[in-house]
């Protein structure tokens, strides 16, 4: 049977499993702590629209559903194929086969029907992505229904160092209700995803955000343009340091600085005390401060200590390159 899917950020199910409510005739199958399984088949259109969500693949599981079977019965694999390449809207011109055992006779068959039957060209960079695993003890063969991942949104035509991912930054912005929230401040706006992802949501919030650096601000109004948001998000240059006077907000958000993103010398603990107490004189009283940073310890010592109290904590583990993760989390706080 004809299957869906989701695979997104560890650490976002719940922030997945509220999107999807709104499909009231969805059935999950199955649930793990980086995906959902579901018997229904929705319009891959709609699908596109999931802003929680990494990539959707439409599958196939079964015991049998191994590389030597798929070689000898290769139409269950190219059903799959054929309803991405004629729903999907996107363009597919290469494809890449993941599966163990690359180099055996089986799987160069199953490469040989996708290149004669379909006229698509392997590539490592490849647009339409297929694979053949064993996650558990019954086998899955899977085809991607687009050709980039959902998180890799059309706005970002500047993927500035350090850009946060967009699916955790709806994430974020999920906790927030966006529709009653008049202010907005992203501290630290980098490539703007938090401001872009929040007035997707709704545009007519005062959405501000500021960046010490010019020039990582100029980009960011680049991906601001590309989301037709130009009018409703304003961003400007200051340094936290400095405690800029900008007004009171209903929301403050910020990804704080960490990793590769901290010059050397810098004094994280000064930085993230100083964003706090910013927090604490310009976020109006029942307003909600929501945080995200690897270097968690530290803030949630500063935080203790603070006029706000944690919530709701998400702990999140994302591919930060290949085989290298990075672990972090999501604080949302309000005042005691």
């Amino acid at each position: 049977m004809t299957q869906l899917k989701l695979s997104f950020v560890s650490g976002l199910k719940e922030i997945v499993l509220e999107e999807i409510k709104k499909y009231t005739d969805i059935q999950i199958i199955r649930k793990t702590d980086e995906e959902l399984y579901l018997d229904t088949i929705i319009d891959f259109q709609t699908l596109k629209k999931l802003r929680s969500v990494s990539r959707v693949y439409v599958i196939q599981t079964g015991p049998r559903l191994n590389p030597i079977y798929i070689s000898k019965h290769k139409s269950v694999l190219g059903e799959l194929i054929e309803k991405v390449l004629h729903e999907s809207g996107d363009v597919f011109k290469t494809f890449k086969l993941s599966c163990a055992g690359s180099d055996s006779p089986e799987i160069h068959k199953i490469k040989d029907y996708i290149i004669d039957t379909y006229k698509l060209v392997e590539s490592e960079t490849a647009d339409l992505k297929i694979h053949i695993i064993k996650p558990t003890d019954i086998w899955e063969i899977a085809v991607q229904i687009t050709a980039k991942p959902l998180s890799l949104r059309e706005y970002k035509v500047e993927n500035i160092k350090g850009g946060m991912n967009p699916t955790i930054a709806y994430a974020m912005n999920a906790f927030i209700d966006l529709e009653k929230t008049q202010s907005y401040l992203n501290i630290f706006s980098g490539s703007a995803t938090l401001l872009i992802e929040a007035g997707l949501s709704n545009p007519n919030i005062k959405l501000l955000g500021f960046d010490k650096d010019g020039k990582t601000n100029s980009l960011a109004i680049k991906n601001i343009k590309k989301a037709g948001l130009i009018k409703s998000i304003q961003l400007k240059t200051a340094d936290i340091l400095e405690e800029p006077e900008l007004g009171t907000f209903d929301a403050i958000v910020s990804d704080l600085p960490f990793g590769m993103l901290i010059s050397k010398g810098e004094d994280l603990s000064q930085k993230y005390q100083k964003i706090v107490e910013y927090s604490e004189n310009h976020l109006s009283p029942d307003g909600i401060l929501v945080l995200y940073t690897s270097e968690y310890e530290l803030l949630e010592k500063i935080l203790k200590k603070s006029l706000f109290e944690t919530e709701k904590v998400l702990n999140i583990k994302v591919l930060a390159s290949l085989n290298t993760y990075l672990y972090a989390k999501i604080f949302v706080c309000k005042f005691k």
